[in-house]
């Protein structure tokens, strides 16, 4: 167990249950001990795949940290009008 609570397999145990980088392993209690198994989920294969999950995440961070006022949801694009538009709206003192 390192100091940022990471803990590696053995190559033996990993080759044994066909463990690879990238895939999902599942903790468990199991009375007083710790139960790992692999998990379950269906791996991705392929440059491909693996450049279409790496667009998707660099999407979602760019979206992240984009300007506020560059985030606006299709929503609020569709209202047909503008947050700063109602601070002028009614206001008899601006001409």
């Amino acid at each position: 167990m390192t100091s940022k609570l990471q803990v590696t397999l053995p190559k033996a145990l990993a080759e044994q249950y066909n463990v690879r980088p990238g895939d999902e392993i599942e903790w468990s209690a199991a009375g007083d001990c710790m139960r790992v198994c692999a998990g379950q989920t269906p791996r991705r294969s392929g440059i491909p795949a693996r450049l279409k999950v790496f667009d998707e995440a660099t999407a979602r961070q760019r979206a992240r940290q984009a300007p506020v006022g560059h985030r606006a949801s299709e929503k609020e694009q569709d209202r047909g009008w503008t947050r700063e538009e109602l601070y002028d709206r009614g206001r008899t003192d601006r001409h």
